[in-house]
C-alpha cells in the first residue's frame, strides 16, 4: 500500500509547516489593519487640509500646508514601498506552502496574542543586518536625502539653546539648513526602523549631532550621534540608539559605482563578517555601524607594523571572498571599469581638450578653475593618451600568455586600500582578543568597498602602494601626487612578505597560496606567448607537519631553507606583478578623475556620441557657465597627476622614449625609481 506522503514526514516538519501558516496568517492580518489604517489617515489629512484652505486666506496657510505635505511624504512613500515588500513576501510564502489563500488563524488570548504578533513583526524588520536561508536582510526605502546646502565640515552639533551674538544672517540661514538636514535624518531612521531610534522624536533635530568626516572623496560621510540624555544605559528593556555612520552618496558618482553591485558585495561580506554591518539604504545613501574606531593616516601607512597589519588583512579578504564563475568572466574589474566609463570620459576629456587648444579658457576665477593653468588633462590629447593605454592593455595580457591565464589569478580585491578607508578600532576592553599579539592585526577594519570586485593580486598592491603618494588633507594640494613617497624596494617586501606568509582562519574552497611563475621577458616588438603567472596550489610549511611525520632528506634545517626560498620567489614574483599593473591602475584612476569633475559648461547629455563618443560635448552659453567648487577635492588635478604617473611607468616599460613625449610631459613626468 502506497504510504500518505503528509503522513510520511516527520512531527517536526509538520510543525513547522502549521507555524509557517500561522506566521502568514498573523503577517497578512496586519497588513491588511495597515493598509486601512493609512487609509484612514490620508483622508482625514485630504479633509483637514480642504478645511484649512477655506478657513485661512493668509498666504503662510498655503506654506504651511506645503511643508507638512513635504514632512509626511518621505514616511508615506517609504512605508507604501516596504508594505508592497511585505506583501510580496508573503505570496512568495504561500506559493513555497503549497497555499493558494490566506490561512485563518484565531489568537488564543485577544491582547496578549496581539502584543506578540507586533513583537514579531518589529523582529522580522529589524535593522542589525539579520540572515534569512543564507542571505542578508537589510531594511530599505526610496527616500532621498538632501545634503546639498550641508557640505561644509561643521555645523552638525546639538544645539546649546543659544545663537551667538556674532551669528550673522548667513550663519543663521546654515544653522537652518543644518536642523532641516537632520531632522530628516532621524525620518529616515524612523522608516528604516534603526533600532533604538524610533524613540528619537521627530522634533529633536536640534538634540542630535551630526558631524561630517573628512577623507571620502566619492561620498559625504557622516557620524550621527542620539541625543546626550539617550547616551547613558537604557532602562526597562528598552534599547538606545546607537551612533551611526551615514553615507551620502555623491551627485556625480552615480555614473561610476553600480550601487546595485556594491550592496550585493556587503551583503557577501555580512556573511562572512567582514567591514561594518549595513543597517539600512535610501535612494541615495545608506547607514552603517559605526565603529569605535581611528582613521589611519598618510604616515600610518608607512610604519612597518601597521603596513604588516595591513597585508593580512588584505590576505584574509583575498581568501575570504570567493569569486562567482560570472566575475571571473568579466575579466579584471579595473579594464571593466575603464570599458564602461570611456564613453563618457572621452566626451568630458574631448570637450576640455578643444577649450584648451583653442585658447577658449575664460579667467581663472578660483582654485577648481587651475586646470586652465596646467595645459591638456592628460598631457597629451586624448586620442594619445587613450592609444597608449591600448597599446600598454595588450602588452600586459601578452605577458601573461593570453585572458585565460589573467582569469586563473583573479582574487575578490577591494581596490581602494588608501589611508582613509582602513580604521583602526580601539578596544573597550583591555582583556579583548583584539589585544593579543596573534589577532592585533584584526584591528584594522577596510571600509568602503564601492570598488571592490575580481582583479589580481598585483592589481591591489600596485593600488595600495600608489596611495602612500597621496596625502588627501595637504590643504595646499591634497589631489597631489609625490612619487618620492612611493614605497621603497624593502618597505614593498616587507609588505608582500607579510601576505604571503600569513594563513588566514577562515578560507574559501578556491583559495590557495600565490606561487607565482616568473612573467614573461617584455619585448618591444610584436608579442610571444608566455607560459604567465599561475597558481598552482597551497606550498606547506614545516610547522603544519604532523609530530610523527618523516624527517624529509636534509633534515628541517634544509627543509625550512627550501620554505624560505619559495617565500622569496613568491614575494618576487608578486612585486614584479605589482610593477606591470601600476600603469593600468593610474589610468583608471585618471578616468575616474575626469568622471567626477564638474566641468563648467559641459554638458553631457547633450554631447554627439560618434563612434567611439570623442566628439566635444554641448558648450552652453558662457554667461550660463557655472563656477567650478573653489572649496571641493581638484579632480583634473589629481586626474593630471595620474596621468604623469602613467607616462612615467610607460617610458620606464620601454613602449615610449621620453624624446617622444611632449615638453609639458616631459617637465612634469612622474619617475617612481623603486
Amino acid at each position: 500500500m502506497q504510504q500518505d506522503p503528509a503522513s510520511s514526514q516527520p512531527p517536526h516538519r509538520h510543525r513547522i509547516d502549521v507555524m509557517g501558516e500561522r506566521i502568514i496568517s498573523q503577517v497578512a492580518e496586519w497588513l491588511e489593519h495597515e493598509r486601512t489604517k493609512r487609509q484612514n489617515r490620508k483622508s482625514q489629512r485630504a479633509h483637514g487640509s480642504r478645511r484649512k484652505h477655506h478657513k485661512d486666506d493668509a498666504e503662510g496657510s498655503s506654506s504651511q500646508e506645503t511643508a507638512r505635505t513635504r514632512r509626511f511624504s518621505l514616511d508615506s512613500q517609504s512605508s507604501e514601498v516596504s508594505l508592497d515588500r511585505l506583501q510580496k513576501i508573503i505570496d512568495d510564502s504561500m506559493s513555497s506552502l503549497g497555499l493558494n489563500a490566506i490561512p485563518h488563524h484565531s489568537p488564543r488570548s485577544g491582547k496578549k496574542s496581539q502584543r506578540r504578533r507586533s513583537i514579531a513583526l518589529h523582529r522580522i524588520a529589524s535593522s542589525d543586518t539579520e540572515f534569512h536561508d543564507g542571505d542578508v536582510l537589510v531594511p530599505g526605502c526610496d527616500g532621498v536625502l538632501d545634503n546639498s546646502k550641508t557640505l561644509s565640515y561643521t555645523g552638525g552639533n546639538a544645539a546649546d539653546g543659544e545663537v551667538a551674538s556674532t551669528s550673522k544672517h548667513r550663519e543663521e540661514k546654515e544653522r537652518k539648513a543644518w536642523l532641516t538636514f537632520k531632522s530628516e535624518i532621524i525620518r529616515l531612521t524612523h522608516t528604516l526602523r534603526l533600532k533604538g531610534w524610533r524613540r528619537v522624536p521627530l522634533d529633536s533635530g536640534d538634540a542630535i549631532s551630526v558631524e561630517r568626516l573628512s577623507g571620502a572623496l566619492t561620498n559625504a560621510v557622516y557620524v550621527v550621534t542620539p541625543p546626550e540624555d539617550m547616551m547613558g544605559k537604557a532602562e526597562g528593556g528598552k534599547k538606545n540608539p546607537a551612533k551611526l555612520l551615514l553615507r551620502v552618496y555623491g551627485p556625480q558618482a552615480e555614473h561610476i559605482i553600480d550601487r546595485e553591485n556594491e550592496l550585493s558585495v556587503l551583503r557577501r561580506l555580512a556573511r562572512k563578517k567582514i567591514g561594518p554591518r549595513l543597517l539600512g539604504t535610501f535612494a541615495n545613501g545608506r547607514f552603517e555601524q559605526f565603529l569605535n574606531a581611528i582613521t589611519l593616516t598618510a604616515e600610518d601607512l608607512r610604519d612597518s607594523d601597521t603596513s604588516k597589519q595591513i597585508a593580512k588583512r588584505i590576505r584574509e579578504l583575498h581568501d575570504g571572498i570567493e569569486l562567482l564563475e560570472d566575475e571571473k568572466d568579466h575579466g579584471p574589474a579595473v579594464l571593466k571599469n575603464w570599458d564602461h566609463w570611456l564613453s563618457r570620459v572621452s566626451q568630458a576629456i574631448s570637450f576640455l581638450d578643444a577649450k584648451m587648444l583653442a585658447g577658449d579658457l575664460g579667467p581663472v576665477m578660483n582654485a577648481a578653475d587651475a586646470w586652465k593653468q596646467r595645459g591638456l588633462v592628460c598631457g597629451t590629447d586624448w586620442p594619445t593618451f587613450k592609444a597608449m593605454f591600448d597599446r600598454y592593455r595588450q602588452y600586459v595580457f601578452d605577458r601573461y600568455g593570453g585572458s585565460k591565464v589573467v582569469r586563473e589569478n583573479l582574487v575578490f580585491c577591494h581596490n581602494d586600500t588608501q589611508y582613509g578607508n582602513i580604521l583602526r578600532i580601539r578596544p573597550d576592553d583591555k582583556k579583548s582578543p583584539l589585544m593579543q599579539p596573534n589577532y592585533e592585526h584584526k584591528q584594522l577594519v577596510v571600509i568602503d568597498f564601492e570598488y571592490a570586485a575580481a582583479n589580481v593580486r598585483g592589481y591591489e598592491f600596485a593600488n595600495h602602494f600608489s596611495e602612500w603618494c597621496y596625502d588627501y588633507h595637504d590643504e595646499a594640494a591634497s589631489f597631489a601626487c609625490n612619487v618620492n613617497k612611493y614605497p621603497t624596494p624593502e618597505e614593498q617586501d616587507r609588505l608582500i612578505k607579510s601576505y604571503v606568509n600569513h594563513r588566514p582562519e577562515h578560507r574559501h574552497p578556491g583559495a590557495s597560496t600565490p606561487v607565482l611563475t616568473p612573467l614573461a621577458t617584455p619585448t618591444m616588438g610584436p608579442s610571444t606567448p608566455s607560459p604567465g603567472p599561475s597558481i598552482p596550489g597551497s606550498s606547506s610549511s614545516i610547522v603544519e607537519f604532523m609530530l610523527d611525520a618523516r624527517v624529509p632528506p636534509g633534515g628541517w634545517k634544509e627543509e625550512e631553507q627550501r620554505r624560505e626560498e619559495q617565500v622569496e620567489e613568491q614575494v618576487k614574483s608578486l612585486i614584479e606583478e605589482t610593477r606591470l599593473w601600476r600603469p593600468i591602475c593610474s589610468a583608471m584612476w585618471v578616468a575616474w578623475g575626469i568622471m567626477q569633475a564638474k566641468i563648467p559648461g559641459f554638458d553631457p547629455e547633450e554631447t554627439p556620441k560618434g563612434a567611439e563618443g570623442d566628439q566635444p560635448g554641448a558648450v552652453m552659453p558662457l554667461e550660463e557657465e557655472e563656477e567650478g567648487d573653489p572649496h571641493g577635492f581638484d579632480y583634473l588635478g589629481y586626474a593630471q597627476e595620474r596621468a604623469m604617473f602613467f607616462w612615467g611607468d610607460c617610458v620606464t616599460s620601454g613602449l615610449i622614449k621620453l624624446e617622444d613625449l611632449p615638453e609639458a610631459v616631459r617637465n612634469n613626468i612622474k619617475l617612481a625609481q623603486r
